[in-house]
């Protein structure tokens, strides 16, 4: 099997699929800080650390390769520090790609609009990455668009310029045409933006436009937990299917799978004949993991990868991902040997990095003392107390005042304090000492998946030692190896937030590798069944 990653970040989604046995024909990636990552882990490039110029030979080739760039080929380390909003128009900067077969298994650097102009404009190097470089064809193409603009935590504008991106994917499959393709997105992209008096779903158009290019959509409401990953991450999934794909495919299908898969192709046929037309409400369904009798389609057919940690089988914890990290050590759990087994092997081999405590003053330390108490108490308490925090708040109830006083705090100090009954006012005074605008802000729970915001530093703190969490714990409960090594910076901040990547971004932005794993399995499944009904011997008629 092989693929094509568009968008493809640090790499947790190839990550993912090569565990399955996919092999990478070619990826794309806009930002060069994820690029380095990406490039140190599947191709053993050290670009931070390439000297220019390198001996006599000049510098090895690399499978990294810059689609335009402000910066020559020898300024290795300008090119990782580029703005990627400023990358030059084609033909006017530095290039590395050629329309030959040195494009296979690269990572290309660059925007996806100016990969799909480029590839209109040669037509060898478009021929030779459709018939996967000679192998028969492209078997999948895969990639997360860039979501901020239809998550529900970031700016929802249906007209912002990234929501372009989807429909540029769209484009590059129908360039290529693979067997099959998978957009993975958050799930605000299911939220309708209000246009005027319309409301439109982006999904929807986004379906619509792989129609047009020839696919069939199927549509899922998953959450990566269900799939091991240590984290409660929904996720957007749209499974696509080439039009003769999908053909060859009904044959084999049960009763659950047609009932996930039969509605996909009326509508293909509908959309197909009628491209113009307005569509009532649930013309294409989307099938939700939240939806009991959705998740007994899910269990029944070939997406039962993606629910494996339904049911009776429990996801797993913050506590099963980053245990073993504390100071004073913990326990190793299964869910450690699942990435280490099926995801370690895949990865160049590299020691354990990423693991730097971030330094914090003692007063963030007694207000992450604060949030791990929250933790250990009621919900009416915790909004109490987030109240006076807010500063919405100047008091605590008795009975929360009571509940408070069996946990210790910490003191100016760093000593344990317990607030008695005689001392409630002085457990207010000390709360309303510690207000803060971050309201997000909160000790993880390590009985439970993490939260699905878990992208910064500040999104949340340990649930036992006073501090926020390494990239390292991050990259655990996303489900990285230990081996999986992040480059570039650890964080940014200021107006670089437009368009750095740095490592805890990289984390979270990244498709979870087990989430990766699962999808890889029913694409592996797909794949063989279509391969056996193509091959089957016609029957002999005696």
């Amino acid at each position: 099997m092989n693929h094509i990653e568009l968008f493809a970040g640090c790499g947790g989604l190839s990550l993912g699929l090569e565990s399955v046995g996919f092999d990478l024909l070619l990826a794309n990636e806009l930002s060069p800080m994820a690029a380095e990552t990406f490039a140190y882990n599947f191709f053993g490039e050290d670009l931070a650390g390439y000297d220019t110029p390198c001996g006599k030979h000049g510098r090895p080739a690399l499978r990294t390769k810059w689609l335009s760039s402000k910066f020559a080929a020898t300024d290795l380390k300008q090119r990782l520090r580029e703005d990627p909003r400023q990358y030059p128009a084609l033909g006017s900067g530095s290039s590395d790609l050629k329309a030959d077969a040195t494009l296979k298994g690269s990572l290309v650097v660059g925007s996806i609009i100016q990969l799909n102009q480029w590839l209109a404009r040669n037509p060898r190097a478009r021929s030779l990455i459709k018939s996967g470089f000679g192998s028969g064809g492209v078997d999948l193409v895969s990639g997360g668009p860039p979501c901020q603009s239809f998550s529900m935590a970031g700016m929802r504008q249906y007209d912002n310029a990234r929501n372009t991106l989807p429909m540029e994917f769209a484009n590059f499959v129908q360039m290529v045409m693979p067997k099959m393709a998978l957009l993975e997105n958050v799930t605000g992209i299911l939220r309708p933006f209000t246009v005027g008096e319309r409301k439109i779903h982006a999904w929807f158009e986004v379906a619509k436009a792989f129609v047009a290019a020839g696919f069939v959509p199927l549509c899922l409401h998953v959450n990566a937990k269900f799939a091991g990953v240590a984290q409660n991450r929904p996720r957007f999934l749209m499974f696509l299917f080439r039009a003769d794909i999908y053909q060859t495919l009904l044959g084999s299908l049960n009763a659950a799978e047609k009932e996930l898969l039969v509605p996909s192709g009326r509508f293909f046929e509908r959309a197909t004949q009628e491209p113009d037309v307005e569509f009532e409400a649930g013309a294409l369904p989307y099938f939700d993991v939240k939806d009991s009798s959705d998740l007994a389609l899910f269990q029944n057919s070939f997406l039962a990868p993606l629910v494996a940690y339904s049911g009776d089988r429990t996801p797993f914890t913050v506590r099963d991902a980053i245990d073993d990290l504390r100071q004073e050590g913990g326990h190793y759990s299964p869910y450690l040997d699942q990435i280490n087994t099926y995801l370690a092997p895949h990865v160049a081999p590299h020691k354990m990095e990423n693991h730097e405590h971030r330094q914090n003053s003692p007063h963030v330390k007694r207000r992450f003392r604060i949030y791990q108490v929250l933790q250990q108490v009621s919900r009416g308490v915790q909004n109490e107390v987030q109240a006076l925090l807010a500063g919405t708040g100047n008091d605590l109830s008795h009975g929360s005042l009571a509940e408070l006083s069996a946990h210790w705090f910490l003191g100016e100090k760093g000593e344990r304090i317990i607030f008695g009954k005689k001392n409630y006012p002085a457990m207010v005074q000390y709360l309303l000492g510690h207000q803060t605008k971050k309201q997000t802000q909160k000790a993880l729970d390590p009985s439970a998946p993490a939260p699905a915001a878990l992208s910064i530093p500040d999104d949340a703190c340990h649930y036992e030692e006073l501090r926020t969490l390494t990239v390292r714990e991050m990259a655990r409960i996303q489900s990285f190896p230990d081996n999986f090594a992040f480059r570039s910076k650890i964080t940014t901040g200021g107006q670089m937030r437009k368009y750095e990547v740095p490592q805890y971004t990289q984390v979270g932005n990244a498709v979870p590798p087990l989430l990766g794993r699962a999808i890889g399995r029913i694409f592996d499944e797909l794949l063989r069944r279509t391969n056996e009904a193509i091959h089957e011997p016609e029957a002999v008629v005696a």
